[in-house]
């Protein structure tokens, strides 16, 4: 075996704790070490690993994520699926700096000797430095068009060669290799040599160090998931399909392949034909406890920061995800959370699938909405889990959001058991961060712009029954914010959910309970809002559809609005709706009727006296 690096000295100085490190460059401008609690830094925003090192921080010690690699030997290609900035990314570049004697230009040979991967000995450090690597990931191949998503990937393969420039000068290659190798490093290829590119590249590096090369691919799914947005998904599935198929399908060049991203891409669509391809997700307790930090990590780098007290909020915040049989916390909300001195925040954004919570609260069915509403009062569900979701699959039904707001880290599996049928799982919402970002979304999405003032005022109106300023708002949220096409599917689902959506912040707010569909009295009412604050009225709201296009004379649609929602307040006191709020000893109670047609409505309001009681003799 050829080993391809020369030693240096060791940069590792000290420990703060077993799995809590900093290891210092040892260059005249790296600042000293220190272990004053205070002095903490946990790398924010760094994807790679000799960085960390280079900017002298601290970090969780996750090197025995290269001990899980080594002992799955029976997986030629493994394929880890996790939320966006669960770690992916550093681990890789960790396995890179482990596996290779040199990453760009820079011997690793003693990077790893305080790690706990060292301490396993030389039946797994024998390891160290002893292949060629292939890095690659796919981050920047999130374009809008076709057109330029390729021309990245062209990009993506010519800066990978350009790596391995050395291979040029290599004398086990034949001539038209390096005619091969110089046209993908001036983007010249035509199709089929980019499909083969990478395939071709782990065998020149076969040649010239007599060792199978690993192949490390981080964010493979990141230019399907752009090209199912912007609408060229299936040019983009065939031109990917041969570039990452080849180099793993049957290759004979190839040692092992590591690949990460945040969703499984179904194999018939992406790897057809790989065999040995094993995906572990969220659901399988293999590297469950190497992406995101466990309890003991966290309590220690609470510690460490002076911050232990807080370690109850903390939990609440940024706890919950199951990987398996381990639970861990957000890490990039908990170095965030350190970095910020305490200061507990959402930190955990992914604006790119906003689109899909509107989506599930909005367009869905009324059972969607039901269930979604169950979530947010901190009830789980029971749904089908299914890990072979295509991206296709998301235009067939809403079962598949499901699945998909698991993967990206928005929902958490608490239970699992297979069926016949498929694995079901019960599902809640992993932490308070998440179930806040719902409500960040949900409000930055009715305010259209116009900033969460503007909502909270909006919010304020129908609280405090100032009913006619927040008819105003609502719309303008009617005219500006949603589509015709949000109302058309069904109507009354979609009203029932955008109640939902306007009334979210208030779920876990101690002065407040939500219900819906609820039986009281002789029936169900539509929606509560009952306030547990004696100065601010409970609100029960009934709605009423009307179908515009059953109208013999369309001009008159304000006019049945209006009596429609008067019906609706009909409703409430002929089946008196108003027989929970009353036993709940709740007298202040404004009742609405809303009727609506599309995008237009009607409100009709009354209050509810408490009636004067006779004095006591």
């Amino acid at each position: 075996m050829l080993r391809m690096y020369a030693r240096t000295r060791d940069r590792a100085r000290a420990f703060i704790a077993p799995h809590l490190l900093r290891l210092t460059v040892g260059h005249p401008l790296s600042r000293p070490f220190s272990t004053r609690v205070s002095d903490m830094e946990l790398p924010i925003g760094y994807d790679n690993f000799r960085a960390v090192l280079d900017n002298n921080l601290d970090f969780v010690d996750k090197s025995l994520f290269i001990k899980e690699v080594l002992d799955d030997r029976t997986t030629q290609a493994a394929v880890i699926t996790r939320p966006r900035r669960f770690g992916k990314t550093l681990n890789l570049s960790m396995l890179h700096h482990f596996l290779a004697a040199e990453v760009q230009g820079q011997p690793t040979a003693t990077l790893f000797n305080r790690l706990k991967i060292a301490r396993l000995g030389p039946d797994y450090m024998q390891h160290q430095g002893r292949y060629p690597v292939v890095f690659m990931t796919f981050k920047d191949v999130r374009d809008s068009k076709y057109e330029a998503a390729y021309y990245s990937l062209k990009n993506l393969a010519a800066e990978v060669f350009a790596e391995h420039r050395y291979l040029l000068e290599s004398p086990r290659l034949y001539d038209e290799d390096k005619e091969f190798f110089q046209g993908v490093l001036k983007q010249k290829s035509d199709e089929t040599a980019l499909k083969n590119s990478i395939k071709n590249l782990t065998r020149y590096l076969y040649l010239h160090h007599g060792v199978r090369p690993w192949l490390l691919i981080d964010e493979y799914d990141t230019p399907l998931q752009s090209a199912f947005t912007h609408q060229y998904f299936d040019p983009m599935v065939e031109v990917m399909r041969g570039f990452l198929g080849s180099v793993l399908k049957t290759n004979p060049y190839l040692h092992r392949s590591v690949i990460t991203g945040i969703l499984r891409v179904a194999k018939e669509s992406l790897f057809s034909g790989v065999n040995n391809l094993r995906v572990y997700s969220l659901l399988q307790t293999r590297y469950g406890e190497h992406f995101g930090f466990t309890e003991e990590e966290v309590i220690e780098i609470l510690r460490q920061s002076d911050l232990a007290e807080h370690l109850d909020e903390v939990r609440e915040w940024y706890n919950g995800y199951q990987a398996g049989s381990f639970v861990v916390y957000n890490p990039w909300s908990i170095a965030n959370y350190v970095g910020n001195k305490g200061r507990l925040d959402a930190y955990w954004v992914n604006t790119s699938d906003n689109q899909l919570i509107k989506n599930l609260l909005i367009r869905s069915s009324a059972e969607v909405k039901d269930q979604f509403e169950q979530l947010l009062q901190e009830q789980p569900i029971e749904k089908f889990i299914d890990e072979h979701t295509a991206f296709g699959d998301l235009r067939e039904g809403e079962a598949t959001i499901w699945s998909l707001l698991f993967m990206s880290g928005y929902l958490k599996v608490k239970e699992q058991h297979q069926t016949e049928q498929d694995l079901k799982c019960k599902l809640d919402i992993p932490n308070y961060e998440v179930r806040r970002l719902y409500r960040q979304i949900i409000e930055q999405w009715l305010s259209n712009g116009h900033g969460i003032d503007w909502y909270q005022n909006f919010l304020n109106d129908l609280l405090s029954g100032n009913i006619e300023q927040f008819k105003s708002g609502l719309t303008y949220i009617m005219e500006q914010t949603v589509s015709v096409h949000d109302t058309a599917r069904d109507p009354e689902a979609f009203y029932h959910g955008l109640m939902i959506g306007l009334t979210a912040s208030l779920y876990k707010n101690k002065n407040y309970e939500l219900r819906s569909n609820r039986e009281s009295g002789y029936g169900r009412y539509d929606y509560l809002i009952f306030s547990k604050d004696s100065k601010h009225p409970t609100i029960l709201l009934e709605f009423k559809k009307v179908d515009s296009t059953r109208l013999k004379d369309p001009s008159k649609a304000a006019d049945r609005l209006k009596v429609e929602a008067q019906d609706a307040l009909l409703q409430i006191d002929q089946r008196k709706y108003v027989s929970e709020a009353l036993q709940r000893g709740k007298d202040n109670v404004l009742k609405v009727g809303l009727a609506f047609s599309g995008k237009q409505f009607d409100i009709q309001y009354e209050w509810l006296k408490k009636p004067t009681l006779k004095p006591k003799l």
